[in-house]
């Protein structure tokens, strides 16, 4: 029986699932591997020789230097669970060069280095495997690039931060605060101490960068996602959003479109009667439309050390299995041959269009309304829903909510700013994207 020897950069959360995995699922993934290979963790690299472990290490060579895992040549596959863009890519360009295949869950590193990394590897014959860097537990990245692949993705939309997730689920209750059920997050670990990544949509971001990739077979271009957080959602648009019929997501948007691809990431409002509607909590989701197929949905756990070490296993098995196959037969990275990806246009956000919701507080006066809706006329914005009572901040004021039709950014937002040019307008107009996913 052939031996596969794992080193692995990290032991933490997914580090810890990964050999708990090892250690008590071992049976079963020989016997998928055809009873010809099995697999031992051989080295790890840690930050901290004498922290205790909550996983049997035995057997296992302990290191401080993550260097000596990736020069280690008795081990076959590092596995990358670290984290950051400057170290782990050092070791993953180092096991790279020395013929060393690689798993991570790193999914900043590869929408940010993906390109080049992908590049060598192939240079160097060596495959790597990152299905744990989106999503977590949801077999996404294989979905995308094998199951779909005979259909043209027209596009790809998810909730792909289980933090941001929670607390728009949580913001449901009237009067929630944004910083209180922040506070609460933290406190559970569903959010870090410093929650920008999470709640400003940057993780977000670098996975849907993974996700367009491969959807449309287009460079890696993080620097082209556009980005908006949630901190400026309150309880009180979440309300009114579900008056209307509608959820508010955190969501993950990557689209063709006339001249080039959408990707974007943003608070979005969305059907309630779309399934994605009524993903809550911490949970991941995924809606990709292929044109043969039409719209599939990819549900489950997107963190946690049972979920993300399950896909780093499934990862290091895929890798066994195609060990013997040559380079021209396997499934190439990003699902496309490197050669062909495109070097695509990405749309501006401004050239965007569709719906929006708009909250604002107006006069409670006669006529004002007519002005309201005069101008967004001027601009081709007309009003599919509206919703208006009494402003609970002022007594004197009306609280204006409205649906527009699909319009491009550009138009709306001089829409907004002759808006916010009226007496009658109190402060900024309040302006969230609608997306129908059909």
């Amino acid at each position: 029986m052939k031996q596969i020897k794992l080193g692995l950069l990290g032991f933490g959360t997914v580090g810890g699932g990964t050999a708990n995995i090892l250690n008590n699922t071992l049976p079963e993934i020989e016997r998928r591997l055809g009873g010809e290979a099995t697999i031992e963790i051989v080295q790890v690299a840690v930050r901290d020789l004498a922290r205790q472990r909550a996983v049997d290490t035995d057997g296992m060579q302990m290191t401080v230097r993550p260097m000596d895992v990736v020069n280690n040549p008795d081990v076959d596959i590092v596995v990358e669970l670290m984290g950051g863009t400057t170290l782990a890519k050092d070791c993953i360009e180092t096991a790279i060069r020395n013929g060393k295949h690689v798993v991570t869950a790193n999914k900043a590193l590869i929408a940010e280095h993906g390109n080049e990394l992908f590049k060598l590897a192939k240079q160097h014959q060596v495959m790597i495997a990152y299905e744990a860097a989106v999503a977590g537990g949801i077999p996404i990245i294989k979905a995308l690039r094998e199951g779909l692949s005979a259909n043209k993705i027209e596009w790809v939309a998810g909730i792909i931060n289980g933090t941001g997730n929670y607390i728009l689920t949580e913001m449901k209750q009237p009067e929630a605060d944004f910083a209180e059920v922040l506070k609460t997050a933290q406190e559970l670990g569903y959010a870090e101490a410093d929650p920008t990544f999470d709640v400003e949509g940057i993780d977000a971001a670098h996975k849907l960068t993974i996700l367009a990739s491969i959807a449309f077979g287009i460079k890696l271009q993080f620097d082209r996602v556009y980005t908006e957080g949630i901190s400026q959602i309150t309880a009180e648009d979440i309300q009114f959003a579900n008056q209307l019929g509608f959820e508010i997501k955190h969501l993950g948007v990557a689209s063709r479109s006339e001249n080039g691809y959408s990707l974007r990431v943003h608070p979005t409002l969305v059907p309630q009667s779309v399934l994605l509607a009524q993903v809550n909590g911490v949970m991941n989701a995924v809606m990709v439309s292929g044109d043969h197929v039409g719209p599939t949905m990819y549900y489950g756990p997107g963190a946690g050390a049972g979920p993300t070490a399950s896909a780093v296993v499934a990862d290091i098995i895929d890798i066994i299995r195609a060990e013997e196959q040559s380079d021209a037969y396997r499934v190439p990275a990003l699902g496309f041959a490197q050669e062909k990806l495109e070097d695509a246009p990405v749309v501006e956000i401004d050239e965007i269009t569709t719906a929006y919701y708009l909250r604002c507080f107006a006069k409670d006066n006669a006529g004002v309304l007519a002005k309201v809706t005069s101008i967004l006329a001027e601009f081709k914005i007309n009003i599919e829903l509206l919703h208006q009572e009494p402003s609970s901040q002022n007594p004197d004021d009306a609280t204006l909510v409205m649906i527009t039709n699909a319009v491009k950014e550009t138009a709306l937002n001089k829409a907004v700013q002759a808006l916010e040019s009226l007496d009658a307008i109190d402060g900024k107009i309040m302006r969230i994207r609608v997306d129908s996913l059909d």
